[in-house]
């Protein structure tokens, strides 16, 4: 409770790891909140709960509740799957990929994660995971980072593709990308190009600074 307190006044560091994939992970109390930090970014709990509970207002909690089956690729601490079941009360099944186990011991151990009854974690890479799955999801969300860097294969269009396959019809897409520069930019306008015809999509910029939001429909 101490630290808790003292953290509205300087953040208070209770536990770091290295990681090979993340590299450096801490838990925080920050302004009275468990946060997971990378080292350059908040990687759950904190501004990022934000942007992604922005995406899924933007969505309609009312919608999503009505939804069957989520896929999270990129769970870090868990915290948008925290909205998901308890602010939006979402019952159907979640299934959470992350390439990091040491991530998940974390969010098992400090966020109680592996709480979460209608909830089943994966380790594996995003990439993989959707070239081999045979199930279909109404809402995916990606949210996958590097520290501050995305990998490449997210903007691809074999990776597209395969993503508008396991999107069932009226479903949705929630991608949260970081745009830092005029190369980042491009790439995102350049993705905006990727989804025409049967989808609807719509570009949410300059979230917390630096982040940009597409959800994105499947009409038919």
């Amino acid at each position: 409770m101490y630290q808790k307190l003292l953290s509205f006044l300087i953040p208070i560091n209770i536990y770091k790891k290295n990681s090979i994939t993340s590299q450096s992970l801490e838990v925080t109390w920050n302004n009275g909140q468990l946060v997971l930090d990378s080292m350059n970014t908040n990687y759950s709990y904190g501004s990022l709960q934000r942007i992604l509970r922005k995406g899924l207002k933007y969505i309609g909690f009312d919608r999503i509740r009505n939804f069957e089956s989520v896929l999270v690729l990129g769970v870090a601490g868990g915290s948008v799957i925290k909205t998901l079941v308890n602010e939006i009360k979402f019952k159907g099944n979640i299934t959470g990929v992350e390439i990091d186990a040491a991530i998940i011991d974390i969010a098992n151990n400090y966020f109680q994660l592996d709480k979460i009854e209608n909830l089943e974690i994966v380790i594996d890479d995003a990439f993989e995971f959707v070239l081999k799955t045979k199930l279909k999801y109404d809402l995916i969300i990606i949210d996958i980072f590097q520290d501050t860097n995305m990998p490449n294969f997210l903007f691809e269009d074999f990776f597209i593709h395969r993503i508008k396959f396991l999107l069932n019809v009226n479903g949705f897409i929630l991608f949260n990308t970081m745009v830092t520069n005029n190369e980042t930019k491009a790439r995102n306008l350049n993705y905006k190009t990727k989804f025409k015809g049967n989808y609807s999509l719509r570009r949410y910029p300059k979230v917390e600074v630096h982040n940009e939001l597409f959800t994105i429909k499947k009409l038919t």
